[in-house]
């Protein structure tokens, strides 16, 4: 072996590291752009989901946005109100307190009271199964797959004993990533502290709403008739209620006589029966 040759590589490779490096050095310093220290903060605070709720590619893109302001310390949605208050606290502005609102899906019939009229065999998808037909009787309700599920960042949609999906208020940051996820329209976000929701989007009417579904609204129109405040509609054949106007007298549940209007309260994951208990009317 030349030991010769072998120490004149090893001396030039420790060369090219060497200049390599002192090159790299020059380099950093000479392109080198500050950070705002609140950057870190900010994005220390963010919920590290990276959804895109807010409209931009992840939750380093919305810290450096709010930062440089040119995003709203509200950006993250699917922090919700404590995530705002915190980025409002490091940004030194303060910040109105919006109502929280939660996702809510307008569907409370399951299988027990709306049959299946075939069984769906494919991808889980609720957009692959609403184009073949096949579920429930009722072609406006829940089709209960994972669409949902899947988007939300804070695991906040559950199964129910019915098989349909139920979302867990206490966990939902009102982010509305769901909304655009099902395929039917079924979920919106209201209030927090909404004490009604009309439960049911089928534009059937009368006899054929309630022959395919039990609990769907018949657009019989005595909650409409029963608000004092105008609050809730009939229109394209179910019940719409505006939160803005509704004052939470409940009049509308207690006279709908499919019990499509559900008297809301915290609905709670029961440890053992994997099922949500609704307070009864």
């Amino acid at each position: 072996m030349d030991w010769d040759l072998v120490w004149k590589a090893l001396i030039s490779l420790a060369g090219i590291g060497l200049l390599l490096g002192m090159l790299l050095a020059v380099a950093s310093r000479r392109f080198y752009v500050e950070v705002d220290p609140r950057v870190e903060e900010v994005l220390k605070v963010l919920p590290q989901s990276n959804c895109g709720a807010c409209g931009l590619p992840g939750c380093e893109a919305a810290a450096e946005a709010i930062v440089e302001g040119r995003a709203s310390v509200k950006i993250c949605k699917a922090g919700g109100p404590a995530v705002t208050a915190e980025v409002a606290r490091i940004m030194g502005v303060e910040v109105e307190t919006d109502t929280p609102r939660v996702a809510r899906i307008h569907c409370k019939g399951g299988i027990a009271v709306s049959p299946l009229r075939a069984y769906y065999q494919g991808v889980s998808s609720c957009r692959a199964a609403d184009l073949t037909g096949a579920d429930k009787a009722c072609p406006f309700g829940c089709l209960g797959l994972h669409d949902c599920a899947d988007v939300c960042p804070v695991n906040a949609i559950m199964f129910d004993k019915q098989g349909l999906r139920r979302v867990i208020a206490r966990k939902c940051t009102g982010c509305g990533l769901c909304i655009d996820a099902c395929p039917r329209g079924l979920i919106e976000l209201v209030p927090a502290n909404a004490r009604v929701i009309s439960r049911c989007k089928s534009k059937y009417l009368g006899k054929k709403a309630s022959s395919v579904c039990r609990v769907a609204c018949i657009g019989c129109k005595k909650c409409e008739k029963a608000c004092p405040k105008g609050a809730i509609k009939v229109e394209n054949g179910y019940a719409t209620i505006d939160y803005d106007l509704c004052d939470g007298c409940l009049e509308c549940a207690m006279v709908c006589p499919t019990d499509t209007i559900e008297i809301w309260a915290e609905m709670k994951w029961h440890p053992e029966g994997g099922e949500f208990v609704v307070p009864p009317k």
